[in-house]
């Protein structure tokens, strides 16, 4: 399989596992999973600007994004997020392993065989200790979101929202069946 073939889908297959998962789990972790999208693409961005990593190749147009940060990541984090989420030691083991299999597999080994990406000026166990950093502040994020979220009921947006048939009636009208 070619490299580009590679590349789009590691951007667009995760996305189909979504699928999967039901609605009210979707509308929780989409947050954190967009977190994670953006913090690995600023990490990203930054490598490639302090020379501690090269793009050879990436998904055409993106041209210092790989697609990985943007697909895999992002619904990686969301499953993550719903098989672990408030069981921080089995969400730290898995995100560590996952972590090292990132580091020391893909960045170093794969990625660099297919002339995709290449490591120049960081090792590999900086990479992982970029990609923990990472998974600790996103748990805290989801714990933050969780904590707004919590007291606040759906209402309370809006509360003079209601449906018609729950309005009272105004002053001085009456219903027509208890009239008659």
């Amino acid at each position: 399989m070619n490299n580009q073939a590679i590349l789009w889908s590691i951007l667009f297959l995760p996305f189909l596992t979504l699928f999967f998962m039901n609605k009210d789990d979707l509308k929780r972790y989409l947050p954190v999973g967009i977190l994670s999208a953006f913090a690995s693409t600023i990490v990203g961005d930054i490598g490639v600007t302090l020379g501690f990593w090269v793009h050879q190749e990436t998904a055409y147009p993106f041209y210092d994004i790989m697609p990985f940060d943007i697909g895999l990541n992002m619904v990686l984090t969301m499953w993550l997020f719903k098989f672990t989420y408030k069981k921080f030691g089995i969400y730290l083991v898995t995100n560590i392993i996952l972590d090292i299999v990132f580091a020391f597999f893909l960045f170093q080994i794969y990625f660099p065989n297919k002339g995709m990406m290449r490591l120049v000026d960081i090792s590999p166990f900086q990479t992982f200790l970029i990609a923990v950093v990472l998974a600790i502040m996103l748990y805290n994020y989801q714990i933050w979101q969780e904590s707004i979220f919590a007291h606040v009921e759906r209402s309370s947006f809006f509360p003079n929202l209601q449906p018609a048939a729950t309005k009272p009636l105004p002053k001085g009208h009456e219903n027509k069946k208890e009239n008659e």
